[in-house]
């Protein structure tokens, strides 16, 4: 019998083929985790069908891993969720940085009892790429649609874990924009429970590597054609700009 104590939160790390951006992320995490002397945390990687090293790596930094062979964002943190073991759970792109502070402030927020989860705000300054015009556009308007509809960027969300098994997790049936359903369920699961979700002010470092990637103009126009079609946003083929990636 394993007498290994329970820890209070969870962070999760849906990554598909990561080996290159997670070994910072999970370098900064146990950094974070270790200086939050009021809560235990554990650390999961989702390792959503890899075919490089990403598991391994995860291991080496001392996460544990769970295996996901079915492609897909939401059922990858789904996944991720229903093997960890804290009360707390927090969703992490792999390609993201987080603070010290805004760990202590999520955990403050769901240890209150009057918050359902949340999110916060996406930094981008330091993006000094030639698109750097395009990314702070972007960021901008994100930060404003997340501020004003009290949305979760996909990159950080935080929870509480009977919130998340009472809304069914994430919804599956989505390729893209999983993230705003699951704010609008916890949402709605706040309200019928007296507790409110919050989008903190501590903002994340994430890669933004779509840009580095991909064209603005490609981008915007797959943004509007999912705009303009909700339902596209049910078919992988539709939200290319989340699941292909560059020959190099």
């Amino acid at each position: 019998m394993s007498h290994e104590p329970v820890p209070d939160f969870s962070i999760i790390i849906p990554a598909y083929n990561e080996a290159e951006l997670l070994p910072a992320t999970l370098e900064r995490m146990n950094a974070v985790v270790a200086e939050i002397t009021t809560h235990r945390g554990e650390i999961v990687v989702a390792d959503n069908d890899s075919t490089d090293s990403t598991g391994e790596i995860a291991r080496r930094h001392g996460a544990r891993v769970i295996e996901e062979p079915i492609r897909q964002i939401a059922r990858s943190r789904n996944a991720g969720g229903k093997h960890s073991r804290g009360r707390y759970l927090i969703f992490v792109d792999a390609d993201t940085l987080i603070s010290t502070e805004l760990l202590r402030q999520s955990l403050a927020a769901l240890d209150g009892g009057d918050c359902v989860g949340g999110g916060t705000l996406i930094d981008t300054r330091g993006d000094r790429t030639h698109r750097g015009w395009a990314v702070a556009v972007s960021v901008s308007v994100w930060n404003l649609l997340s501020i004003c509809c009290n949305w979760a960027c996909g990159a950080y969300v935080f929870c509480r874990r009977d919130a998340w098994e009472a809304v069914g997790g994430f919804d599956e049936t989505y390729y893209a924009s999983e993230e705003i359903h699951f704010s609008n369920a916890l949402k709605r699961w706040g309200k019928a429970n007296g507790c409110k979700f919050r989008v903190l002010r501590v903002r994340i470092t994430t890669s933004m590597r779509k840009f580095h990637w991909y064209s603005p103009l490609r981008i915007l126009g797959m943004c509007l054609r999912l705009l303009l079609q909700p339902s596209r946003m049910k078919s992988r083929e539709s939200c290319g700009l989340w699941y292909e990636r560059p020959e190099s």
